[in-house]
């Protein structure tokens, strides 16, 4: 059998997605500073992040497989992280209604014993229709979309505000890109349809 999986994440989102594998996991909170350096690019900051909430979750001399993820929004340019406030979520439905926004979902798999990892970066784009304030307003009651980045659950209520979705993995809308996670457990001997070392 293969070491023991680990989700860096407490979402129950991502949590939700990993399931759709069928593989045994458990979940750890990562815990780490969220903040962007100046000048990084979404796509080197959510790898980064990935990455480093993978080592959060390291356990001493625990061999284990470990998953993190991060995810950003941008619009015209601009990163756009969570909303944490329904002030905040309203201003980016606002800022997305009519705009193509890019995803930026950071991936990374980390053997918690050798320190080797993998980490890429999965972008969707996801063309909005013109929303109007009472729209956005109904919207965010419904579904408190506060803790996601760009202020929807595409799982939910929130497909309602897409015109259209463009990408190789719409679970990367959700913050885990199962598509890029299975070819990285292919790397390292995971066969996720037999749930076994390959040969």
């Amino acid at each position: 059998m293969h070491n023991p999986i680990v989700l860096a994440s407490t979402s129950i989102y991502r949590r939700q997605c990993l399931e759709k594998l069928c593989l045994d996991f458990s979940c750890r909170s990562p815990n780490i500073d969220e903040s962007p350096r100046l000048d990084e690019s979404a796509e080197q900051l959510v790898k980064r992040l990935a990455l480093e909430k993978a080592k959060a979750c390291r356990l001493t001399h625990t061999p284990e497989w470990i998953i993190g993820s991060d995810q950003v929004a941008v619009i015209d340019g601009h990163i756009i992280g969570k909303p944490l406030t329904i002030a905040k979520a309203q201003q980016q439905l606002a800022a997305a209604s009519g705009q193509a926004v890019t995803f930026y979902t950071g991936l990374a798999l980390f053997d918690s014993v050798t320190g080797n990892h993998q980490v890429i970066c999965e972008p969707f784009t996801v063309n909005f229709r013109q929303l109007t304030a009472a729209q956005i307003a109904h919207y965010i009651e419904k579904e408190q979309p506060l803790y996601c980045a760009g202020s929807f659950k595409c799982e939910g209520l929130g497909i309602s505000l897409f015109e259209s979705l463009c990408g190789r993995d719409p679970n990367s809308l959700i913050g885990l890109p199962l598509i890029g996670l299975c070819d990285m457990f292919a790397q390292v001997g995971i066969d996720v349809l037999g749930a076994h070392l390959l040969d």
